[in-house]
């Protein structure tokens, strides 16, 4: 798929990859930024190459193939397209708060799936270890778990970490941006990121978003 050189939204792109696992079990559907080669007023004129754009394709084509999303859940027509500052897992988890939290030791395979920082390994990590005995959050951490992005949405035993309540949509929100802004490379598109540039949460930011009040 050639992104950017169309304008199909990544909606219309995600669901014609869908149809392509499901009518022909393809493989693999791969994504390329459109980069424009000259000037002819024939082709299309980019700033610069949607890589950002191609990151969250890929993304979400991990999600569609491994995770048991659908595209349609991932996007719709309100919102056809992927955040530039979160990537597409963490965007639908914000958005469907009402299915969190979940409990490590109660939930399916494909609902630890759901939450973001738990992959496939984990998951299937976690099924096999709590037929033995109910894991706590130092459990999850040696189980391959990245704490700092699922802690918003889980609980073990019905506990959050710290014993803290962490369902709060401005406060998470505000925690995962900061941590995308720390590992996500500058695909040369500065104009997209630069809303990171202040986007470092103090004590007071975070006392605020608990209770309400960001």
């Amino acid at each position: 798929m050639m992104v950017g050189a169309s304008p199909e939204s990544d909606l219309k792109i995600l669901k014609l990859s869908e149809s392509l696992y499901k009518k022909f079990s393809l493989k693999r559907v791969y994504y390329s930024a459109y980069v424009s080669i000259n000037n002819d007023k024939n082709l299309p004129s980019l700033e610069a190459p949607p890589l950002l754009r191609e990151n969250r394709l890929y993304q979400a084509d991990w999600l569609l193939r491994f995770y048991g999303f659908k595209a349609e859940e991932l996007l719709d027509e309100t919102h056809p397209n992927f955040n530039n500052l979160l990537d597409p897992k963490c965007e639908w988890a914000l958005r469907h708060l009402e299915c969190f939290p979940i409990d490590i030791n109660k939930a399916d395979f494909y609902t630890l799936l759901r939450v973001p920082g738990i992959g496939v390994t984990s998951a299937k990590r976690i099924i096999r270890a709590r037929r033995n005995f109910n894991l706590n959050f130092d459990n999850l951490k040696g189980l391959g778990v990245v704490l700092k992005r699922a802690i918003y949405f889980i609980t073990c035993d019905g506990k959050y970490f710290n014993h803290a309540n962490y369902l709060n949509h401005s406060f998470i929100e505000t925690n995962l941006l900061y941590q995308e802004r720390k590992s996500v490379p500058i695909f040369n598109t500065s104009k997209q990121l630069s809303l990171f540039d202040n986007l470092n949460p103090t004590k007071e930011d975070t006392i605020k978003c608990l209770t309400g009040n960001l």
